[in-house]
Parts: structure tokens; sequence; C-alpha cells
């Protein structure tokens, strides 16, 4: 029977090289035992034999019930985990805005620019996120959202400490341009990974992902505050903000896996958004070049329009905000009820009678009720135009994104120039009749659905 044991061995040496077992004290065994024991490696010879196949693969990949339960709670835990990656990227994405809007004061104090200057250097901001849709429709297609997030987050911490640096205003203006550039680039990436997740998933969120860059921005505005009361230089506080986003962004980098971030786009060349997509493109301008304005200039009318004082003219800016985050928040509940068209329509409408009243109002605490309901019509117009522009594919969330965005950029200087021609009130006036006209626009806009 030892004989029979050992055979055994020789056997599966003979056909199975690679599993070539240490050999053991012997023990005496019958036959029918050894038989029990070897009769899968025996079945498996003449699988070899008839079939060509590799059983020591077949064997490595078959599931057990303890390796299965295994697998799918480590599943079921990666699965838990990479919920928090889409909202970690917005809420950072919205700090280092918030950041970088909170030091503007500092920064044009240091390199000594006048208000027409500044506007140039914020100019040069706008003109970077319309350049920037070439660079991304380029990285979107050769390394997919998930690399492009990555190393255009990345290039924006690098950018960011760049401004906070930057002693003269010739570079400066190079600086804020490339913050255009990469901005714009990561909030491309970051949005395609959202609306290719509610594709899959058939369920709105970006409302609330948005939501979540609203509060990161307002806390590095808050931390921006703080930093300036602090006399801590910008340079200096945008090193110390890189290094903790920058472990930041890599642990949400490294929790997306590629069907998180949906296909790579088609390659082709430059074109700006046409037809419908037009339309969107044109809504996502006009919102955020509304929302910029309010959040670069809203304090600033209440300083000059109404006297207010240093502590309650930036009440105007978190008033405006703090409903905006609550609408957002909700903003994914009303549009699975109501469709995007009627909240996008009705909330602009909300948005302009809100920056209208402020601009009537009597005393600064009347103003800032009005910039409240401002934030609260204008926040879903950004999150719903990318979800709707989203839906048609990367390459339609690059160029649609790049040309929304830019409005942010480009508002602040436009309404800085109306500003010192015809006042301040004027100024807040005008962004209530953009509110208006997205009301128009997105009335027929088709894709809002």
């Amino acid at each position: 029977m030892c004989n029979a044991s050992m055979e055994g061995y020789k056997l599966k040496e003979f056909f199975f090289p690679q599993a070539k077992q240490t050999p053991v004290k012997v023990r005496r065994i019958h036959l029918h035992q050894f038989l029990d024991a070897n009769y899968l490696w025996l079945a498996l010879c003449f699988q070899r034999l008839l079939f060509n196949s590799h059983p020591i693969k077949e064997i490595s990949q078959m599931q057990t019930p303890r390796r299965t339960n295994a697998i799918a709670s480590r599943s079921q835990s990666m699965a838990q985990a990479q919920q928090y990656a889409l909202p970690v990227l917005f809420s950072l994405f919205g700090v280092i805005m918030g950041s970088w809007a909170g030091r503007i004061p500092s920064m044009a104090e240091r390199v000594h620019v006048s208000h027409s200057a500044l506007s140039m250097v914020l100019l040069c901001g706008g003109l970077g996120a319309v350049l920037s849709y070439p660079v991304s429709s380029r990285m979107m297609a050769s390394l997919g959202a998930r690399k492009t997030m990555l190393f255009a987050g990345l290039a924006l911490l690098g950018v960011l400490i760049a401004i906070g640096v930057a002693p003269t205003v010739p570079l400066l203006m190079l600086a804020v341009l490339s913050l255009g550039i990469t901005a714009s680039t990561f909030d491309v990436a970051i949005n395609s990974s959202a609306t290719e997740r509610e594709k899959r998933t058939g369920k709105s969120e970006l409302s609330k992902l948005h939501g979540l860059g609203c509060a990161g921005g307002l806390a590095g505005a808050t931390l921006g505050s703080l930093m300036a009361s602090l006399h801590i230089a910008p340079g200096t506080h945008f090193m110390m903000l890189a290094a903790p986003l920058a472990v930041a962004l890599y642990f949400a980098y490294s929790l997306l896996d590629a069907d998180e971030v949906g296909q790579k786009v088609e390659k082709k060349s430059f074109s700006l958004p046409r037809g419908p997509l037009l339309f969107l493109g044109a809504i996502g301008f006009l919102g955020s070049m509304a929302e910029g304005s309010i959040a670069d200039w809203s304090g600033v009318f209440l300083k000059e329009h109404f006297g207010a004082s240093d502590g309650l003219a930036p009440l105007a800016l978190s008033a405006f905000s703090v409903m905006m985050l609550m609408a957002r928040l909700v903003g994914d509940k009303l549009k699975t009820r109501y469709g995007a068209r009627p909240l996008v329509t009705s909330g602009s409408m909300l948005g302009a009678a809100g920056l209208f009243f402020a601009v009537l109002s009597p005393n600064a605490y009347l103003a800032l009720a009005g910039f409240a309901v401002a934030g609260l019509g204008l926040a879903l117009v950004f999150p719903f135009v990318f979800s709707a522009a989203g839906a048609q594919g990367p390459a339609a969330l690059a160029g649609v994104a790049s040309m929304a965005y830019s409005g942010s950029l480009m508002g602040p200087p436009v309404i800085g120039a109306i500003a010192q021609g015809m006042g301040m009130q004027v100024a807040i006036a005008y962004v209530g009749g953009l509110a208006a006209l997205i009301a128009f626009v997105a009335s027929r806009s088709r894709m809002l659905k």
C-alpha cells in the first residue's frame, strides 16, 4: 500500500511539475483511502491529457464558501469606501478655490495692484478656463478621468503655491492663467466621474456633490480669513494647505477604479459646444458668472452702498453660500420629483428677484435676505447643467464645463468694470439681469430634463 501511495506522488509530479510536494513521512493507508484522498488529482490528470487544460489554475480559482464570503465582504467594504471618493474630491476642490478667493485682497496688496489691474489678473483666470478645453479633452482621451483628476489636482496645488509667492504682477497673471487651466481640467474630471456614476446607478447625486464643494469653499474662505488675521503670508498659507490636500487627493484617487470614472472620451479635434449643448454651455456660463460675481462683490456692495461694517459686509457671501448649500443638498430629490428644467427656470427667476430686492433694500439687513434668496434660487443651475452635459458623454461635458467655468472667473472683472463706471448698485442689478436671462434660456433647453 505504501508503494501505491508513492506512485500517487510520482504521478502528480509528472503531470503537475509546478505542484511538486515536499516528501513526507509515509504512513500505511488502505488503497480505497488513497483513492478517496486523490480522486480529484486523478480526474484532473485525465482532463489535462484529453483537453490540455491547466488544473493548477482551475484549482486556484475554485471558490469555497469561506473564500466566497471573504471576497464578498472585501468587495462590500471597498464599495462602501468608494462612496467617499467623490465627496472628498468635490470638497477638496471647494477648499482650494475658497482659499484662493479668500486671499485675493492679501495677494493684491502684496504686489501693489490697482482695482483695474486686479480685474485684468482675474480675467486671466477666465482665459485659462477657456483654453483648458483642448487640454482636458486630450488628457481625458489619453489618460481617462481618473488619472486626469490626479495629475490636474496635483498641478492645481502647485499653481496655488505659485500664486501665493508670485512677486510681480506679470508672474501673478501667469499663475492665475495656469489656475484657470488646471482648475477647469480638474473640475471636468471629477464631474465626469460623478455623471458616469449617475448613469450607472440611475440616481441623481451631482447636486449633493456640488453642495459639498460649496461647503469646502466656505471652509477654505474661513481658513483664509483666519490666516489673514494671523498675518500669515498667502504663500506660507498655501504651502501648509497643499500637503494635507495632496494626501486627500491621492486617497480619493486610490479608491476610484476604472468603472468609477467611465470610458475614455473619443479623440477628436478642438470644437466648441454646438446646438443643444451650446444652450447648456450658455446657461452654465451665465450661472457661474452670476455666482462668481456675488462671491466677490456682494460684501463690497454692502460696504459701499449701505456703509456696512467690516464684520457685517462678509455676511452677504455667507448668507448666499449657506442657502446655496442647503438647496444643493436637497436638489437631487427635487430633480427626481419635478425635473431639472422647471427647477432651473423657477430658481433663476427667484434668484433674480432676490438680487433686485437686495439692490432696492433700504438697509443692509434686508439686503442680506435678498442675497440669501438669490443663493437659494441659483443653487441648482450649475450642477444640473453638468449632469445634463455629462449624460451626453465626457467630450460634451468637457466643452460645456469649460465654457461654464469660464463664467465664474470672467464675471468678477466685468462686474468690477461696471461698478467703477456706474456704481455698485447698477453692477448688482446687472447680476440680477443675468439670473433672469438664465431662466429664459433654460426654459428653451431640451437637454434639461
